[in-house]
């Protein structure tokens, strides 16, 4: 139990982490600094000043490329990245969990196991299961990874074997994942304003960025980012099953651009709750980037402030306000490689 000049130091530092109190540290201070509206436009006033007279070509490396639709801005980063799915014997593993099979739980799965029965191919001498299990063997060898990936997800026991979903992309070339993130002018029915996609390659991530310079180029950034694209694809992203993927559908919908974006789908953002959410304050991105992979951004703009910016760039025709937006892009989808690394190391 504390005594009372420990309460009173206790209490003292207590009250410095609260920006409503009457002496708040210096670094709570700061940070309150950092959220206020006054704090971003006065970012964006040096922006300005910091990138007159320049082009996004004299600070990024980036080109015009040609899409159906018209030219578009082009930006190219490349980063060293340690993305190395090993071998995990997945299919083994699928073989061993019996309540993929229909009409079978948790007990009927513990009876089976206590009889003998290890595996679903063992279930094929078993005179209930046989058929069911037969089945589920001759069609996993036909499956794709999307078709793998509903399996899985759909299972009525999936949430209590949720890691499976991370396990199986051992099944998968690296070079299938797109780690994709957009901006947008607001929350639904706006242009997006800048679209981003990460590839595995050689052991590096290259992401391709496609920014909107006007309003008519919206069409070609999106025809830009499908060009990316197959039937192979596996979309990665944070909260992008309920964000990033329908506002694209509904922008190609407003563009009459005919696109298949039903394809393989990991959102990390399911996943970072089940592994960490106990273990951080919150499970938004750069959270997860600064207590569990040391990054810590600085000079970022949070999203609220994007369409703002971007209107700034158009007044001014000054590529300033935008610079921080096109770098957090990129940031994004370079962390979502990292994010889906460490969750398969974590699982596995």
């Amino acid at each position: 139990m504390m005594n009372e000049y420990e309460f009173e130091n206790y209490l003292k530092k207590s009250l410095s982490n609260s920006i409503s109190s009457q002496n708040p540290s210096n670094e709570v201070k700061n940070k309150a600094r950092k959220l206020s509206p006054s704090y971003f436009n006065d970012l964006k006033e040096k922006l300005l000043m910091k990138y007159e007279d320049k082009s996004l070509k004299d600070v990024m490396d980036c080109r015009s490329c040609r899409t159906s639709y018209g030219d578009v801005l082009k930006i190219t980063k490349k980063e060293k990245i340690n993305f190395n799915i090993v071998d995990n014997n997945f299919k083994n593993q699928i073989n061993s969990n019996l309540k993929l099979l229909p009409g079978i739980g948790l007990k009927t799965e513990e009876n089976l196991k206590n009889k003998g029965y290890m595996t679903i191919e063992e279930l094929t001498c078993h005179d209930r299961y046989s058929d069911v299990a037969s089945k589920f063997i001759r069609n996993m060898a036909e499956l794709s990874f999307s078709e793998l990936l509903d399996v899985l997800d759909n299972n009525k026991y999936s949430k209590k074997c949720r890691d499976n979903i991370i396990k199986c992309i051992s099944l998968t070339d690296s070079e299938n994942f797109r780690f994709m993130d957009i901006e947008t002018k607001g929350l639904s029915n706006v242009p997006i304003i800048l679209i981003g996609v990460g590839e595995i390659k050689n052991n590096k991530i290259i992401s391709s960025q496609y920014f909107l310079q006007d309003y008519d180029e919206e069409a070609s950034i999106i025809d830009a980012y499908l060009s990316h694209l197959d039937e192979d694809s596996i979309h990665v992203t944070f909260n992008g099953k309920t964000f990033d993927v329908p506002f694209i559908k509904n922008r190609c919908r407003y563009n009459r651009i005919n696109a298949n974006l039903d394809l393989a789908h990991l959102d990390l953002m399911y996943f970072a709750k089940r592994l960490w959410a106990k273990d951080l304050p919150n499970c938004r991105l750069q959270t997860i980037e600064r207590e569990l992979l040391g990054i810590e951004r600085e000079g970022d703009v949070p999203g609220q402030y994007i369409p703002g910016y971007w209107d700034t760039y158009k007044e001014k025709n000054n590529i300033g306000p935008v610079v921080p937006i096109i770098e957090h892009n990129a940031h994004d989808v370079i962390s979502l490689a990292s994010f889906l690394d460490k969750m398969y190391r974590d699982v596995n």
